[in-house]
């Protein structure tokens, strides 16, 4: 198959709307939105925490959390393989090539960039939130909740950060998940295994998916900068 043929195919599975192909997209965004939603309570209360806290250690503790961000996905995959495997302290769940397994690994790669974009963005609040809420005789949550709607922006971008991250790994997916037609093919793993087999129509087309996905969300992250400059120039 030629190269403007690949692509016409390519088209033409977005088109008529192949099963297949809607199959693993749906697989890719489901599992990437879930683990998502389990990482982002625990890395926004964490990065809150490390950020207005100090306690011994804590520069390690940051200096760990930034390093996390460059872990290769393989290698929290391989991790994630010996502690799910049969033999493995959590082979009990079977989440082993399955899509529980794949939540795991999305919810590994995207603490990190969670963690460290909310610690960031507290880091740079205007201290006087904190010191006005806590004047007002606010408890801690109420101190929490209004300095996290101050950083709300930054927090928002942690989030479309981290979605972009999970969405677009191979590793830590083809390790845990198995690359299982229909089950836990994602988007990035199916186009490794089609280009591999030289059936370039669907990879095209699932990489015309994955990049629509991506400015979508490089957009959402435009307009929240956007955002956050006017209402700073609004305060």
């Amino acid at each position: 198959m030629g190269a403007w043929d690949a692509v016409r195919g390519a088209f033409k599975l977005l088109f008529e709307g192949d099963p297949v192909l809607w199959r693993i997209v749906w697989i890719s965004l489901s599992t990437s939105v879930v683990g998502l939603l389990v990482a982002t309570p625990f890395a926004v209360a964490g990065g809150y925490a490390i950020a207005m806290s100090q306690f011994r250690g804590r520069r390690v503790v940051i200096w760990l959390v930034q390093a996390a961000l460059s872990l290769p996905t393989v290698l929290i995959g391989l991790l994630l393989y010996m502690v799910l495997s049969r033999h493995g302290p959590m082979g009990g769940l079977q989440w082993l090539f399955s899509q529980p397994g794949i939540v795991a690994g999305q919810v590994l790669i995207a603490l990190p960039v969670l963690l460290a974009f909310t610690l960031a963005a507290v880091q740079a609040a205007d201290p006087r939130f904190a010191e006005t809420a806590i004047a007002h005789g606010a408890s801690p949550w109420r101190v929490m909740a209004t300095l996290l709607y101050e950083v709300r922006f930054g927090v928002m971008a942690a989030i479309i950060s981290g979605f972009g991250r999970v969405i677009s790994e191979v590793g830590c997916a083809m390790m845990v998940g198995g690359n299982i037609a229909g089950e836990t093919r994602t988007i990035t793993t199916a186009i490794a295994l089609e280009t591999s087999k030289g059936e370039f129509a669907q990879g095209i087309a699932l990489g015309v998916v994955l990049v629509t996905i991506a400015l979508a969300m490089n957009g959402a992250l435009m307009v929240l900068q956007g955002d956050a400059h006017a209402a700073r120039g609004r305060g």
